[in-house]
C-alpha cells in the first residue's frame, strides 16, 4: 500500500506543483507499507492541508490522502482517496462528486479513533478500505488515475 499527499500548508513535494506555500524539508509527502496478515496497516503523517487547484475561480480541494493499493504485482492496482469528516470543501471537490451516492461518500471518511490517538504525539484516524462488496470503498477509474499520475 501507498500514500501520497500534500503537506499541512496544502503543497505536494513534485515538481508540477508550483504554488507557492512552503514546502517541508523533512517531508516528504510519500509512504510506502505492507498491510499485516489481517490486512491491517498504520502511517503517521500530517494532515494535509486544502490547496487551490484552478478549475475554475476560487476552487480549493479538500484535505485528503490518496491511497494507492497493490495486488500480488503493480499491475493490480486500485486508487482512491480518503477524507477527513466535515471539511466545508466537499461541495466542489472532483473525487468527491464523481461518487453519487451518499452512503458511498461516507465509506471515503476517516474516522477519529480516540483510543489510538498517542498522548502529546498524535491524533488518530481509522480509515477501513474494502476492496468488494455492497460497502466497498469507492475507486477511482484508471482515466482519473492516469490524469493523477502526470
Amino acid at each position: 500500500m501507498e500514500i501520497w499527499q500534500a503537506n499541512a500548508a496544502g503543497r505536494y513535494r513534485h515538481a508540477g506543483d508550483t504554488w507557492p506555500a512552503p514546502l517541508d524539508p523533512h517531508f516528504s509527502g510519500a509512504g510506502r507499507v505492507l498491510t499485516d496478515a489481517e490486512g491491517r496497516y498504520r502511517f503517521v503523517t500530517v494532515r494535509p492541508g486544502a490547496y487551490p487547484w484552478k478549475n475554475h475561480r476560487n476552487a480549493w480541494r479538500p484535505a485528503h490522502v490518496h491511497f494507492s493499493l497493490f495486488g500480488r504485482a503493480f499491475t493490480q492496482r486500485l486508487v482512491t482517496q480518503m477524507y477527513f469528516p466535515d471539511d466545508p470543501l466537499f461541495f466542489q471537490d472532483p473525487m468527491w462528486q464523481s461518487v453519487p451516492d451518499e452512503r458511498a461518500r461516507e465509506r471515503m471518511l476517516a474516522r477519529y479513533d480516540h483510543d489510538a490517538t498517542e498522548p502529546e504525539w498524535a491524533l488518530a484516524y481509522r480509515w477501513d478500505i474494502v476492496l468488494r462488496g455492497r460497502e466497498q470503498t469507492p475507486f477511482e477509474s484508471e482515466e482519473e488515475v492516469q490524469e493523477e499520475d502526470e
